[in-house]
């Protein structure tokens, strides 16, 4: 994670976000909008950068984010996307409205990449591991 390079000048409050920087945040947003990103924190009367403002709305605060675990469609599509662009989360995200790129990879990750390796299919290409795969993968094989 760490703090953004624009945030490290002085007065730039880092870390967790108040419910009361939240609340200002969308107060600000919903009624004026984002324009350019830098000029956000200032115009909303938060000791933030511009870019800590834009992560914190696409990826919380935005009110068509979708909430809760993904439906059986929602993960079909993830990977059948997925075995077209690989790990593009944020191009997989679009055909997800009100999901995020990082929400789209720790579903991925936590879930489908697991369940996919539990079958014996291989998370990149989708098909089935041979065993000389799983050999070479757990370094048992003696001849790389």
């Amino acid at each position: 994670m760490g703090s953004h390079r624009c945030c490290n000048k002085q007065k730039i409050k880092r870390g967790l976000w108040s419910p009361e920087e939240d609340e200002k945040l969308i107060r600000y947003l919903t009624t004026r909008g984002h324009g350019s990103w830098s000029s956000v924190p200032k115009l909303a009367g938060l000791h933030r950068c511009g870019k800590s403002c834009r992560l914190r709305w696409i990826n919380y605060l935005r009110p068509d984010l979708k909430r809760g675990s993904f439906s059986p469609e929602e993960e079909q599509i993830i990977i059948d996307i997925h075995r077209i662009v690989g790990n593009k989360w944020a191009q997989i995200a679009k055909h997800l409205p009100g999901r995020t790129d990082n929400e789209v990879k720790n579903f991925w990750n936590s879930c489908i990449k697991k369940r996919f390796l539990s079958q014996g299919l291989d998370p990149n290409t989708h098909n089935l591991i041979s065993s000389h795969q799983k050999a070479s993968d757990h370094g048992h094989n003696q001849y790389h």
